[in-house]
């Protein structure tokens, strides 16, 4: 069997973490990359990551987590921010960035810089939220298959109040709002999910070739 599919096997939605286990620095940096390396529409990005390690803000986000003790009990808790504003100035950025690392005049990407501008700019704020939502999505999905490559236990997180954690973490402030979270670390050997099997539909219904 494949490796990775192995690893993919292996991972499930960790409900109790070991909380006297930590991960290290090597490896979330590899974990880091690998969300930094996600792909996404034009390759924009437009979400930030926060990684939340201070117990005491992370007991404050526990009760708006459902009370879930993975907020607390894990090694790191990763935030998944969209940015508020996705316009003219950010797409700007993101071309002075192009033009940067691949050596390329700015003034050779504005035909590129205009197009993006004339599909994102000009979105209803609805709609542009629910695309900078979509894009972290795919962020988080690498977050989950890197970890369980490198046997780290993660838990994506849906149930909380993203207008607490917008408010305990500040994030109106700089600009973003929380939309995903994932809980990294290790499995308590008190967690009884791990010993699940692992239920997903079956490759002939799920798949339909055409």
């Amino acid at each position: 069997m494949n490796e990775y599919i192995e690893s993919l096997r292996w991972r499930y939605a960790t409900k109790k973490f070991d909380n006297q286990k930590k991960v290290s620095e090597e490896d979330l940096n590899t974990l880091k990359e690998a969300i930094r390396l996600t792909a996404s529409s034009y390759g924009l990005q437009p979400y930030r990551i926060l990684i939340v390690e201070d117990p005491e803000i992370r007991k404050e986000l526990q009760p708006a987590s459902w009370g879930q003790t993975q907020i607390v009990d894990a090694s790191h808790l990763i935030v998944f921010c969209t940015e508020r504003e996705v316009n003219d100035d950010f797409i700007d950025h993101y071309l002075e960035n192009i033009s940067s690392t691949r050596k390329v005049a700015i003034e050779d990407l504005k035909d590129y810089g205009n197009f993006m501008k004339s599909k994102i700019t000009p979105l209803d704020p609805d709609v542009k939220q629910n695309w900078s939502t979509r894009q972290a999505y795919i962020a988080l999905g690498n977050l989950l298959s890197a970890a369980a490559q490198l046997k780290i236990d993660s838990c994506p997180i849906e149930g909380f109040s993203p207008e607490k954690y917008d408010e305990i973490l500040g994030l109106k402030e700089k600009g973003l709002s929380s939309v995903v979270v994932a809980a990294i670390g290790y499995r308590s050997q008190e967690d009884q999910t791990q010993h699940f099997a692992k239920v997903r539909k079956p490759a002939q219904e799920l798949f339909i070739t055409i």
